[in-house]
């Protein structure tokens, strides 16, 4: 056995900071198919709306440690958006490291998360500085309205109102989010289009390319019905004039 004199300089293995702060808390994701569904969902189409924006980044379900020296100080947004960072992967997101906080968070609410959503994680997003927070319940059991947000003003989180539409509007983000046939639609008053998924918006274009080309073979056999119509009408035509030659030869003949 080595023994150190005391005075003496100890030999230090490097420190994996994983096991500092390390990437996963160990708790199961514990939902439901249908709010896993809508959650992948609302991460894809927000990967995707952001796609050519290299400063934007988006994730979901990283853990975000906010106390550099303290990895007990960490929280795991299901969805978080960031302006101004790169789109490198992560493996944790420490704040101090990336110079900001999100600039908009969501938690998808369970019977399990549902108080800490709008009790603790509210407190703590809003003494972060995290501009727009919106919660979700996907099964409509839990919170008080299927889709809640609330927007930081003066340090405190005000609720965010329904607009005209019904949606609720990420000042952070400029897009409104409504519940609706899908589960949650994200919709650009920018673009006046809703955000879709790459395999939703190339169904989408099938779809469409599929219709243009009904309308294009519509419009092909309109214009063959068109020539053969005037086709016969001009043999009609010809067939009268014929006739009325051969009434006026007989006419001639007789005089």
């Amino acid at each position: 056995m080595t023994t150190y004199l005391k005075g003496l300089d100890i030999p230090a293995v490097p420190t994996d900071e994983s096991d500092i702060y390390p990437e996963t808390d160990g708790k199961p994701m514990a939902v439901s198919d249908l709010h896993r569904r809508i959650l992948i969902r609302t991460l894809q189409v927000l990967d995707t709306h952001f796609e050519e924006r290299p400063e934007v980044y988006v994730s979901g379900d990283i853990l975000m440690y906010y106390v550099e020296g303290d990895p007990r100080k960490s929280v795991a947004p299901d969805v978080l958006v960031t302006f101004g960072l790169g789109k490198k992967l992560r493996r944790t997101y420490k704040v101090w490291e990336e110079g900001k906080v999100p600039d908009f968070a969501m938690e998808f609410s369970s019977e399990n998360t549902y108080r800490n959503d709008l009790g603790k994680k509210l407190e703590l997003y809003g003494l972060l500085g995290i501009q727009d927070y919106f919660l979700y319940d996907a099964e409509g059991l839990y919170l008080p309205s299927a889709l809640m947000g609330f927007e930081l003003v003066d340090n405190v989180y005000v609720p965010i109102s329904a607009g005209q539409t019904g949606g609720l509007r990420s000042s952070a983000l400029g897009l409104d989010f409504h519940v609706d046939n899908v589960g949650l639609g994200i919709y650009d008053p920018a673009a006046n289009d809703w955000l879709q998924t790459p395999a939703e918006s190339a169904l989408s274009l099938a779809e469409q390319e599929a219709i243009r080309a009904e309308t294009a073979e519509a419009r092909a056999e309109q214009e063959i019905t068109r020539a053969e119509t005037a086709e016969a009408r001009a043999e009609q035509a010809e067939a009268e004039a014929a006739k009325l030659r051969e009434q006026l030869a007989r006419l001639q003949a007789r005089t």
